[in-house]
């Protein structure tokens, strides 16, 4: 190098016309990205276009990954591309990583015009897997509906994009790195920072550590385990719970993040975290969490696998709201559940007389009522929780509330569930997602369903299973109209609601990364304490038969094995 100052170059491109974001951003197979040309580039141009040239012009965008396979790759690509669009400094995660919690609570910390996510969450890694870019938006959450129709938009007429395609950064290094850019009056700088610290002292000032860390390491301490599935979230669980809070080191496992997580599936569920679950049944352990590749998810586990299914998980959270200091001071405006959720939540808002929400699955949703200073805390039942902390769901931030909850009531993760369910009763809930189904197959399937519950004659119709009946109430596919922005989201998911208070529901997803995602949602509330102990899987067969009925999802798809979620 010879001090010059770097060239921008503008290079001409053709569009592609699949760079539609979903609700988590773009994802698709790695050898997409690897083998298109531009493919990447004409995404990160998209994104920078979405963003007026007066707000970009020197402007901080935060970038962080949960470190798969291709993300050292993007990464460079996307400081060469911010700097040649105007951008005037990017702060990036220490190796390129940071979880997704994190990456939301700097962009609020250091007000950052938006930050650029490399994750495909809890799809599977490495160069055959999956790689995912998303973009969040000044308040720190996922870009809603409008901004990434804006870059679909973009991405489809894109005819060349902006590049200093000699400016190389070094990812290891602390601190700042700044070039001169010719006809730029400005120097671009690139701050490298540690991706825990700022995220870890925001936990400081939620929970209170000292009661964590009697509860962790104390005299009459609790044993656990923590699987970070060799996701990201890895380096705060060994600095945060390890190091600051003290559980011992063998505490936690799978904390290196690798960039095809150990060659497993970085989703924290009962299927593909099964190493923790087994662990967990030989009783030598209290409490138990796995996490997902991203960070913002996480399943809790009590002794000898006493798993809690994530909708009673954000129940028993805000039953148990003011154990978190953070609450006692802020108090609570709201709670909020994706539709799917099942109905946990709800109980407790209806018997603390706090204000319900029922939204979209989408956390962009529960961001617009947080930055309106409506809701508190929320969660969904794809195993994410999270508060007005940040604008992102946060699985250790759900883990350290069970852990505050367990320590204020001295009870086990059994017991608080247990006495949870006698007080509000107990919501059975299940998901069954049947994965890259045919896309044309899974939208006609849709269609017909829709086209039969929505029908007149449905409406009044009687299922009988066994001994029991269930009789429909109500039919819609939902539809939610914003609060805050007035903005309205149809064609959500089908429901079919029964008067007894059970619901099923159907809806395609868009987080995979190839075919259509089938999803079905089972629901039903249980009152008697005599029936609150049964399987789930058993108390919800009948409705599951009905579902399949109605649905003739085996025949339509030639499918008959989904993947059990809860």
């Amino acid at each position: 190098m010879d001090g010059s100052p770097l060239q921008v170059l503008t290079l001409p491109t053709a569009p592609y016309p699949d760079q539609k974001p979903g609700t988590n951003g773009l994802r698709k197979n790695v050898y997409v990205f690897q083998s298109n040309r531009n493919y990447l580039h004409n995404f990160i141009q998209s994104i920078f276009s979405s963003i007026d040239l007066r707000d970009r012009q020197g402007s901080t965008v935060v970038v962080g990954g949960d470190g798969r396979y291709f993300n050292k790759t993007a990464i460079e690509v996307i400081v060469q591309m911010a700097a040649a669009n105007g951008v005037g400094r990017l702060v990036i995660g220490q190796n390129g990583i940071m979880s997704t919690p994190a990456v939301s609570c700097m962009i609020r910390k250091i007000k950052a015009i938006g930050g650029i996510l490399l994750t495909a969450s809890h799809n599977p890694g490495g160069p055959s897997g999956d790689f995912g870019i998303k973009f969040n938006i000044a308040n720190g959450g996922p870009a809603p509906v409008a901004v990434t129709n804006k870059i679909f938009q973009i991405s489809r007429t894109i005819e060349e994009y902006a590049i200093c395609p000699d400016l190389r950064v070094d990812l290891t290094t602390l601190g700042k790195q700044i070039f001169d850019l010719e006809n730029k009056f400005k120097p671009f700088t690139v701050e490298i920072v540690d991706s825990v610290e700022a995220y870890a002292n925001v936990l400081r000032n939620i929970f209170d550590f000292a009661v964590l860390k009697e509860l962790l390491s104390g005299p009459n301490h609790i044993t656990v385990r923590l699987d970070a599935m060799h996701g990201v979230v890895g380096p705060y669980v060994k600095r945060i719970l390890c190091e600051e809070l003290g559980c011992p080191a063998n505490s936690a496992i799978n904390c290196v993040p690798q960039e095809d997580f150990g060659g497993h599936h970085p989703d924290p569920n009962l299927t593909y975290a099964s190493d923790l679950v087994d662990t967990m049944r030989s009783g030598q352990y209290d409490f138990g969490a796995a996490f997902d590749g991203d960070g913002d998810r996480s399943m809790i586990l009590g002794r000898h696998g006493f798993f809690v299914n994530p909708s009673d998980s954000v129940a028993v959270i805000a039953a148990n709201v003011f154990c978190i200091p953070y609450f006692q001071v802020s108090g609570v405006r709201g709670f909020a559940r994706s539709m799917p959720t099942s109905r946990a939540l709800d109980h407790v808002a209806r018997a603390t007389k706090i204000q319900m929400y029922e939204t979209p699955t989408g956390w962009n949703f529960f961001g617009n009522l947080m930055d309106a200073g409506w809701l508190s805390l929320c969660g969904e039942e794809s195993f994410g929780t999270g508060s007005d902390h940040i604008r992102e769901k946060d699985g250790l931030w759900a883990v350290l509330a069970w852990l505050s909850i367990m320590a204020t009531r001295r009870q086990s993760v059994e017991e608080i569930m247990i006495d949870h369910w006698q007080t509000y009763g107990r919501n059975f809930f299940t998901r069954y997602d049947y994965d890259e189904v045919n896309a044309h197959t899974a939208v006609e399937m849709m269609r017909h369903i829709e086209a039969m519950i929505l029908g007149k004659a449905f409406i009044g119709q009687r299922f009988i299973v066994g001994e029991k009946t269930y009789q429909v109430e109500k039919t819609d596919n939902f539809e939610y109209s914003d609060p805050v922005d007035g903005s309205v989201s149809r064609n959500q998911g089908l429901r079919i609601m029964f008067s007894d208070g059970s619901r099923i529901i159907y809806r395609l997803s868009g987080t995979g990364s190839s075919g259509a995602t089938v999803r079905l949602y089972v629901d039903s509330y249980e009152r008697d304490p005599q029936n609150i102990f049964q399987d789930p899987q058993v108390m919800l067969a009948g409705l599951v038969t009905i579902a399949l009925k109605i649905s003739q999802l085996h025949e339509r798809t030639g499918r008959s094995g989904p993947t059990v979620i809860a």
